[in-house]
């Protein structure tokens, strides 16, 4: 191998919580197995990044802080922390900068690295949602980031109309799809017949979202097991809210199987016939798996306003966004009611042409996605080395 291909190469990445530290640490893996120099690796990471060889300048859980009560108090330390990060950057000068997600801290300090050290590209592994409001934030971008590496795959045409070059790489939840046969398992495990009726609830993460959708869903339940009595109800939650959860569904009129394991979690997508889900990440994850469902949320009267009145996109379902179609029927705020939900999910639970083209939709979704092909980390490594 000649002198050129033996030069190593500086990678510089940072990332802000727990999701970027993954990212961060599938993309160092990626880049490490297909690079042909040698890479060294500095930045700011959690445990993912350290066990593929970096040694993050401070730790990450510093500045891996959400909300205005946690984000307050220390905003000191925090832009502390950007100026160490910009610091290391301008010192070490890096052949390339890759800051993921965490918009708020790392495109901080991507603005100053560009202001300081203009030499340096510096590449955006996860697209802010500026495609739904603050549409400017965008155009800005173009001033201080060299590539955008998308998740979704609207996000390409969307950056280039800004003038901005992006890569579509793929959506972790594409990692997240069932195994084939793994639903057929689930149901054998728990007694559920390869023919019934199975409808997965999904009311989020936040404690009072939780709560508040819970009792609706629970009426539309009720409502449901009456007019199909072998229905069976699959609720995957985390450990912390469990106990709000088993308090929530005990007056339900049906058993309610709660997992809190992820590769069940998984299996049950796999099993079941429906579902009806808090709008979130969770709705691209069904429809990845091929589960007909209903999203709903219900919001306070301010953040109700903001979600009709500030948000640039139709819908908050990322699976009509990616199809550019309205496929899921969501029912917010004043439409989210027992009645509603009601009316959405039936035809889903049996074999009805509303069902069969929800399916169709998500076949076509994931070849948008990309499903089956290169694992987005690869294509990700592939476009930050190609700046190189």
């Amino acid at each position: 191998m000649n002198d050129a291909a033996q030069q190593s190469r500086h990678v510089m990445l940072v990332a802000g919580e727990t999701s970027g530290d993954t990212l961060g640490g599938e993309l160092m893996a990626a880049m490490k197995e297909i690079s042909t120099w040698p890479l060294v690796f500095s930045g700011v990471g959690g445990e993912a990044m350290e066990r593929q060889g970096l040694t993050s300048i401070f730790p990450m859980t510093d500045i891996a802080v959400m909300g205005p009560r946690e984000i307050i108090p220390r905003l000191p330390l925090i832009f502390r922390r950007i100026r160490e990060t910009v610091h290391h950057a301008v010192a070490a000068e890096p052949d390339i900068v890759v800051v993921i997600d965490s918009p708020e801290f790392t495109h901080m300090v991507a603005k100053r690295i560009a202001r300081r050290a203009p030499n340096i590209p510096i590449v955006d592994y996860v697209l802010p949602s500026v495609w739904a409001w603050r549409q400017g934030r965008a155009r800005a971008m173009k001033k201080y980031i060299r590539r955008v590496l998308a998740l979704l795959p609207f996000e390409p045409a969307f950056l280039r109309s800004v003038g901005v070059d992006c890569v579509y790489v793929g959506h972790p939840a594409i990692h997240r799809v069932p195994e084939s046969g793994s639903g057929k398992q689930f149901r054998e495990e728990h007694g559920i017949g390869a023919d019934q009726p199975l409808l997965l609830v999904l009311p989020g993460s936040r404690v009072n979202e939780v709560k508040h959708l819970l009792q609706i869903f629970g009426d539309v339940v009720k409502t449901l097991a009456k007019e199909m009595p072998d229905l069976r109800i699959v609720l995957p939650t985390v450990p912390h809210l469990r106990e709000v959860v088993e308090k929530a569904v005990h007056s339900w009129p049906t058993d309610v199987l709660l997992v809190s394991d992820e590769q069940q979690k998984r299996a049950a997508f796999d099993a079941a016939t429906a579902a009806l889900a808090a709008s979130g990440t969770v709705a691209l994850e069904l429809g990845l798996a091929r589960v007909p469902m209903v999203v709903a949320y219900r919001a306070e009267a301010l953040v109700g306003w903001f979600a009709l009145n500030v948000l640039k996109i139709p819908s908050v379902v990322l699976v009509n966004l990616i199809l550019d179609r309205p496929s899921v029927r969501e029912y917010l705020h004043n439409r989210c009611t027992p009645k509603e939900l009601l009316e959405g999910l039936r035809p889903l639970m049996t074999d009805t042409p509303e069902r069969t083209r929800a399916l169709a939709d998500f076949d076509e979704m994931r070849v948008r996605m990309g499903i089956g092909g290169e694992p987005p980390s690869r294509r990700a490594a592939k476009a930050v080395l190609e700046l190189l």
